[in-house]
């Protein structure tokens, strides 16, 4: 099949195409790098069956003989769909209408990433897809909140008007090696703090809950979700139902880097922050005959080597003999 990645750079984006490409099929994705990264893709540019496009899908998209799109293009964490608000609106809302409108002229099965998010603060624990949220329209995230909200709803507008085929997934904490080390995550946030010795940043008093749930286990639903045969189209929760407190991942972190000399320290909680976190996955086990298998724990493991490698790479670059020798890794160069 020849399918379209949007946000094809980012951390989903990336797994994904290189088990799509790894199925046989032909993939183009499409990143605006404004939170993906090319060192993500940098090993799947010289393959027969990937495309890259550098773009931003607020633009309009035209590209022919689509079979399927996996819409996942939109920052994914506060600090980052904070930093430019109107920019995460546009690319909920117009990046999502250009992904249903290039579906519709493909006759094209698309798939829109939301996110747990659209449950806000919620008042009801855990989550199932029946709760209609808790979120403040009016804050500093609704930019991303809201607009994931929106993007649900013109797609099932879209599947009523013009019986497009759509499948929507809310995807609950997800982590895993190509997380950006800037993004603001707590895990990503945590690793680097321990690998650098530096405090480890705990928001609010570190009671504050999630599910965290490792990448392998995310795309096996995810291609659960877009080829199930029952014409099931959601919304359904995709996450790990295991649930941990801030302050207790922070101490598990530094139980698998025992070198590290940091210390936790408390800082103040930004405002809408969830108080409570975890994912109902009933409709995934009943529809999709899924569940997450992969602990914490073991999820963190390759992360963590993850960044180990990205901090001595970073280390590199910066150093004196590399800046004389003006070489650059490959994953810089395209």
């Amino acid at each position: 099949m020849k399918i379209l990645v949007t946000g094809g750079a980012g951390l989903v984006g990336s797994h994904l195409c290189r088990k799509l490409i790894k199925q046989g099929h032909e993939v183009i994705a499409i990143d605006n790098l404004l939170t993906g990264s090319k060192r993500n893709i940098a090993d799947l540019i010289d393959a027969n069956n990937f495309t890259f496009i550098y773009n931003d899908v607020i633009n309009p998209i035209d590209i022919q003989g689509l079979d399927q799109i996996y819409h996942l293009a939109c920052a994914a964490s506060p600090v980052q769909f904070t930093k430019n608000p109107l920019h995460t609106t546009k690319t909920s809302v117009i990046g999502t209408i250009n992904a249903l409108d290039l579906a519709k002229k493909n006759n094209a099965k698309i798939l829109l990433s939301s996110t747990s998010e659209v449950y806000g603060d919620p008042l009801v624990h855990p989550q199932n897809e029946n709760y209609w949220g808790n979120v403040n329209p009016v804050g500093p995230r609704a930019c991303y909140d809201e607009g994931k909200r929106c993007a649900e709803s013109i797609c099932f507008d879209y599947h009523r008007a013009y019986g497009l085929d759509i499948r929507i997934i809310r995807i609950f904490n997800t982590y895993g090696p190509s997380m950006d080390p800037k993004d603001g995550r707590a895990i990503s946030n945590f690793i680097i703090q321990a690998l650098r010795n530096e405090d480890i940043t705990v928001k609010g008093d570190g009671s504050q809950t999630r599910s965290f749930q490792y990448i392998d286990d995310l795309l096996v639903a995810i291609d659960k979700m877009m080829n199930n045969k029952k014409d099931f189209l959601g919304p359904v929760n995709l996450g790990n139902p295991s649930e941990f407190e801030i302050g207790e991942l922070a101490n598990i972190v530094l139980e698998l880097i025992p070198e590290s000399k940091s210390k936790i320290i408390y800082v103040d909680l930004p405002q809408d922050d969830p108080k409570r976190r975890k994912p109902d996955i009933s409709l995934a086990k009943e529809k999709l005959n899924w569940e997450p298998r992969i602990k914490l724990a073991d999820g963190l493991k390759p992360t963590i080597e993850y960044f180990k490698n990205f901090i001595e790479e970073e280390a590199y670059l910066n150093s004196e003999e590399i800046s004389k020798s003006g070489v650059k890794p490959n994953w810089q160069i395209f």
